[in-house]
């Protein structure tokens, strides 16, 4: 029987894993020129940090985690998110105590029991970006700025910031009052999850894409309209900062954030190239998620973005596949052996190049070189070794040169 990959688990395959590596070496040249540093997290973590710390009410612990009790009796998760086990690390390893403030940012792998759509999948990869200890707006700003400043270098254009409060533990739950009085009186439109949601997250509503319940908030409260006079003045701060910063930006009252931790400013950078599912990346303040998971008032802002919905946005016109520099195509026991060791000190020297092991026809040779789109072939055969010259084809003018075998690899630097 064919084993195949489990659904919603995807490989990535070398011709696309240069789009993929792309993105994360501009992700931490962005991120380490604004003074963020990598940190690399468990890919399994204790249950608990995530429904105390994400929320026992989200769609996330309620159905989507992967959970199970290992042979000690423990229940543990694959993570879903990595915000909560950024904190995490940052509480066990008292991180604060050589800086209160930390720029981290993280990149692997993420898992969720959801229906596998195109860019979204149940092992998906985020990039995630955080900074913990600072209360401060203009970090709020500063976090956005970089954000935009990483989607335009990986080449994403035609984005729209969109930001909102969402209040803090003070006012927001007078909104969430208000918000289920509204709704109480439509909860017949209301599909069967956010009937559910209406009593333990109402918020979670707006994120909806059902068309009766997007139909049923439509003239709901703004939660902008219930905020604090210090959440407002966060607030007013935060674009005055985004201005500086040189950004525009859209006020979307109906936007929330799908984690319970978040609180006052929520973002997100959305695309029309997608669909619907236009959401490239979001974030915000979260600065009661520490208290959750560990019992200390420390603030915090970031944001993730999935890796696999962003590789979809990447210019189509650009080249990301890795070719070969060379075809060594060597014709006879003598020049295979010439050629292995010829191909050594090529890599050796960073030059990608490729043999054919077997000793194959040189019309064999070539066809395989021309199907790996290689620029140059070496012909190397008995007759080439005796006379003490190499034959060097390039592959799309169809013209050759002969160079002498004495300097042969510096030579071939050169003009590879």
């Amino acid at each position: 029987m064919e084993i195949k990959a489990i659904r919603g688990f995807n490989d990535i395959l070398p011709d696309e894993i240069g789009k993929w590596q792309f993105v994360e070496k501009t992700a931490r040249e962005v991120f380490e020129g604004f003074g963020f540093s990598e940190i690399r997290i468990p890919i399994l973590e204790k249950t608990e940090l995530f429904s105390r710390g994400i929320g026992e009410a989200t769609d996330i612990v309620e159905k989507e985690m992967y959970t199970f009790i290992d042979r000690g009796g423990h229940s543990l998760t694959l993570r879903p998110e990595a915000t909560a086990s950024m904190a995490r690390a940052y509480l066990e390893h008292q991180l604060y105590t050589f800086d209160p403030v930390a720029k981290l940012y993280c990149i692997g792998p993420m898992f969720r029991y959801e229906r596998p759509q195109k860019g979204r999948y149940r092992q998906f990869y985020q990039i995630d970006a955080e900074v913990f200890g600072v209360e401060n707006p203009m970090v709020d700003a500063e976090v956005i700025v970089m954000l935009i400043d990483f989607l335009k270098k990986v080449g994403i254009e035609k984005l729209e910031l969109q930001i909102n409060s969402l209040g803090c533990r003070i006012c927001r739950p007078g909104y969430r009052e208000e918000l289920k009085k509204f709704l109480s009186n439509k909860s017949f439109q209301l599909c069967e999850d956010c009937q559910r949601r209406l009593q333990t997250n109402p918020l979670r509503i707006f994120d909806c894409k059902v068309e009766s319940c997007q139909e049923a908030i439509a003239n709901s409260p703004k939660v902008i309209d219930f905020i604090c006079s210090e959440c407002q003045k966060h607030f007013d701060q935060v674009k005055e900062y985004l201005e500086a910063g040189g950004l525009t930006y859209l006020l979307n009252p109906r936007m929330v954030r799908g984690l319970d931790y978040y609180t006052r400013t929520a973002f997100e950078v959305v695309s029309y190239q997608l669909g619907s599912q236009n959401a490239v990346t979001g974030g915000g303040r979260y600065d009661n998620l520490f208290q959750e998971i560990g019992g200390l008032e420390i603030p915090g802002i970031g944001f993730a973005i999935g890796m696999e919905r962003l590789v979809l946005l990447l210019p189509k016109d650009r080249e990301f596949v890795q070719t070969l520099h060379l075809f060594i195509a060597a014709l006879g026991e003598g020049a295979l052996k010439e050629a292995y060791r010829l191909l050594n000190e090529l890599h050796l020297r960073g030059i990608r190049a490729e043999i054919d092991y077997e000793g194959k026809s040189l019309k064999s040779q070539m066809r395989r070189a021309d199907k790996l789109k290689v620029p140059y072939v070496l012909i190397l055969g008995e007759k080439e070794i005796s006379r003490g010259k190499a034959v060097l084809r390039n592959m799309e003018t169809k013209s050759q040169e002969e160079i002498a075998m004495g300097d042969l690899l510096n030579n071939l630097v050169d003009k590879i």
